[in-house]
């Protein structure tokens, strides 16, 4: 479900954050079940590196600022990417959403990354799939856009910063642009600690 369908305005701006570059994308491995990916598998070196240039970037360029609210995935590449993005800000404190958990990719998991493509070619052709035990697309949709739903009700004028990963940014963006999650693919890609304002398209 697309929590944001019925929607015709925002109260708040939304940036997302990627977090940055991790041991798991240096090993190439998929890392997605929380009970690894909560505890190990943080960012490397050339991903601080990334967050903090991403970051000041954005703090100079006035998009973000010390009142950014900052939310961000438990999993730990995501929180020290949200940790070195709130000591650049100088944000409040930083809360955590497990509705910006890596998306879980079942039988996949600690495999190669090269495994990403074969779930991606599934999406295309079922959003609702959970082949070889992953989460489904149309699921990840269900709980990012229901964070933001309730992040709608919860605050008004408010740039909210949403630290999380690739798929689950990539499928929140279908939910921005309401369309399928079987096309996050189509999104434009979001890289290692990057950031990007989503919103509604103008009509």
């Amino acid at each position: 479900m697309n929590h944001l369908a019925p929607k015709t305005k925002l109260s708040n701006r939304y940036f997302v954050l990627r977090h940055g570059r991790s041991d798991a994308n240096e090993k190439d491995l998929i890392v997605s079940d929380p009970e690894i990916g909560t505890k190990r598998y943080g960012l490397a070196a050339a991903g601080k590196e990334q967050a903090k240039k991403s970051v000041a970037r954005a703090k100079q360029a006035n998009i973000l600022d010390d009142a950014t609210i900052i939310i961000t995935s438990d999993f730990l590449r995501a929180r020290e990417t949200a940790a070195i993005a709130r000591q650049i800000l100088g944000a409040g404190e930083v809360a955590i959403a497990t509705e910006l958990r890596e998306r879980y990719f079942g039988e996949w998991e600690m495999t190669s990354g090269e495994n990403y493509h074969k779930v991606w070619a599934d999406d295309q052709n079922d959003a609702s799939h959970t082949n070889h035990g992953v989460e489904s697309a149309g699921a990840v949709q269900d709980r990012v856009t229901s964070l933001i739903a309730a992040l709608e009700s919860r605050f008004a004028n408010q740039k909210i910063l949403l630290v999380s990963h690739g798929d689950a940014l990539q499928i929140l963006q279908t939910g921005f642009e309401k369309v399928s999650p079987a096309l996050h693919r189509s999104q434009p890609h979001l890289e290692t600690a990057e950031i990007r304002e989503l919103g509604f398209r103008a009509v």
